[in-house]
């Protein structure tokens, strides 16, 4: 149940029955009702909600706005609505709406019922899917993909929550040109641990990680790989690798939280046939022709700089071509809404995608992208460039063992996805309230240690239908009104795709927690108010754990 949102349809029928009952009356005159909107204004004296239904009805009616509100206004029948209080005009023509407390009072009744469902909107019947990460399977998880876990995994929790069916997955690059590197860069590892001087090559994959899973490879094959051919040692070896690699990325993804539903491979769509089909398509509807014994799309028509290849002049698909057959896969699936979570180096690519689904007949709104930035690791005021374990570029498993997924997690989203992030490793293991993940896990537990006194004290909890929550002052009404908006909270972010607003949310919603905690005391000898800030308590601490479950982070008891 969305509160805001009960509000703002009861608001909105009470502003289209004192506009029927207008023009009834003559005092106004339409022919229809203009897209008007109940927001909450930025300035509390302002009311709680407010219309900008006269001005848009100024043109129509031929009456100033100001005039137009006034009408309304007095034409609304508070009556009808129990939780509001009066309606004023303001301004040039805004009319303000000003709530009673009446409806913050049945919010702890409600929250409570739910429990871990508050924050939940109705089951919508639509299928989404988030893919994200998916790394090439060729090295360790770095900080580009730490981030976009983070990211990808709140975007999904925030829309299952919105109401959506949601798959998670992972789209696993096996096959192409880096895959044949990778083989080649393994191969030559295996030859001269075995002792042959040969050249490492150039363009090779030379870390640390590729010399461990030649080892590895050595352990159990020793050297029955030197008489094989180097075709059937390089698909031995790299078949090898990417098992190894995936099973690493799986491990160290789930000790960040991540799961997933589906790991789609690459390679599969090589196989059957789909890639060659989508360009068959393509050309099918006049988006592909031929220059220089190369397959061109048509991207130039969706607005993009050039046009793309997709079959190169020796036969071979690109990447874009098995992007293009893999979107075309995922639309077959059945999704409604396709998100992809890409690094902010893929910004050019976004544009001949779209184009792509569009030229192949679906909707492009269909597909959205979401880019982030890099980011940039710091300690002790300096930047973090390099893993002290292998000297190469730190990994996720180093920066979880580091600070925790926790304040990991909490980090990555705290920064909006297209903003460069710099990532405090003091900070993010400091336990004190200047790291915010910190401030808002000790919210949590704050409350639940007075759960534990109130039980040491053998004080029973009432429930809600025994308690006033009238006795309650303003910071608790404060605590009360943040409360209701998280459904509105992941409403918007459901369809914004800005999964930071979830984490200053919370952060804020902790402040007014903190706040309330440091002048007030929950136990007290008013055992009227003391009932009614025991159920605020377990109001703001299902709330605040709904909204750090959506991050992935825990909640919890003590600290």
């Amino acid at each position: 149940m969305n509160p805001i949102q009960k509000l703002r349809e009861g608001l909105r029928n009470l502003v289209i029955a004192a506009l029927e009952k207008s023009r009834e009356e003559g005092l106004i005159s339409y022919d229809s009702l203009p897209d008007f909107v109940i927001e909450v204004p930025r300035d509390e004296g302002h009311g709680d909600f407010a219309s900008n239904v006269a001005m848009l009805m100024a043109r129509q009616a031929r009456m100033a706005p100001r005039l137009i509100a006034e009408i309304i206004s007095g034409k609304v029948d508070i009556e009808q609505m129990p939780e509001l209080d009066r309606v004023e005009v303001a301004g040039a023509g805004f009319i303000n709406f000003f709530l009673n407390n009446t409806w913050l009072y049945k919010l702890p009744p409600m929250v409570i019922e739910m429990g871990e469902r508050y924050g939940c909107s109705p089951r919508l019947d639509q299928k989404v899917q988030v893919e994200f990460v998916s790394a090439n399977p060729t090295g360790n998880l770095h900080m580009g993909n730490a981030r976009g876990g983070a990211i990808g995994d709140t975007m999904a929790n925030v829309l299952i929550y919105a109401g959506y069916d949601v798959e998670r997955e992972f789209y696993v690059n096996d096959a192409g040109n880096q895959i044949d590197i990778f083989a080649q860069s393994l191969e030559a590892r295996y030859l001269q641990l075995m002792g042959a001087k040969i050249e490492f090559p150039d363009d090779g994959y030379a870390g640390q990680d590729v010399v461990d899973t030649v080892k590895n490879i050595i352990r159990d094959y020793k050297d029955s790989l030197l008489s094989m051919s180097s075709k059937e040692r390089q698909e031995l070896v790299v078949n090898y690798a990417l098992k190894e690699k995936i099973k690493y990325i799986q491990s160290t993804l789930n000790r960040f939280g991540v799961h997933y539903d589906v790991w789609f491979n690459e390679k599969s769509l090589h196989e059957t046939g789909q890639v060659n089909e989508s360009v068959e398509l393509l050309k099918e509807k006049g988006y592909i022709y031929e220059e220089e014994g190369a397959l061109w799309f048509k991207s130039t028509e969706y607005g993009d700089e050039k046009d793309e290849v997709v079959i190169r002049a020796n036969g071979l698909p690109t990447y874009f071509a098995a992007d293009i057959a893999y979107h075309l896969n995922k639309f077959r699936r059945g999704f409604d809404r396709v998100i992809n979570v890409w690094g902010a180096d893929h910004h050019g690519h976004v544009g001949r995608m779209k184009g792509a689904i569009q030229a192949l007949g679906y909707n492009r709104d269909r597909l959205d992208i979401l880019l982030m930035q890099l980011v940039r690791l710091y300690r002790g005021g300096v930047i973090v460039r390099m893993s002290k374990r292998t000297g190469t570029t730190v990994s996720l498993d180093e920066l979880i063992d580091d600070v925790g997924k926790d304040a990991a997690r909490f980090f990555f989203v705290l920064r909006s996805p297209d903003s460069q992030m710099d990532f405090d490793l003091d900070l993010a293991k400091k336990e004190t309230q200047e790291n915010p993940v910190y401030y808002v896990q000790y919210a949590h537990a704050r409350i639940q240690s007075i759960f534990r006194q109130a039980k040491l004290a053998g004080i029973e909890i009432k429930k809600a239908d025994q308690v006033d929550f009238s006795v309650l002052g303003v910071e608790e009404l404060q605590l009360l009104r943040k409360i209701a908006d998280l459904p509105e909270e992941i409403s918007i972010t459901a369809r914004t795709m800005a999964p930071q607003r979830i984490a200053h949310y919370v952060l804020d919603l902790a402040g007014l927690f903190h706040s309330f905690y440091n002048h007030h005391r929950v136990l007290n000898e008013n055992k009227a108010l003391q009932d009614a800030r025991l159920l605020l308590m377990e109001t703001t601490r299902i709330t605040i754990k709904n909204a750090l479950g959506i991050l992935g982070v825990s909640a919890p008891d003590q600290m």
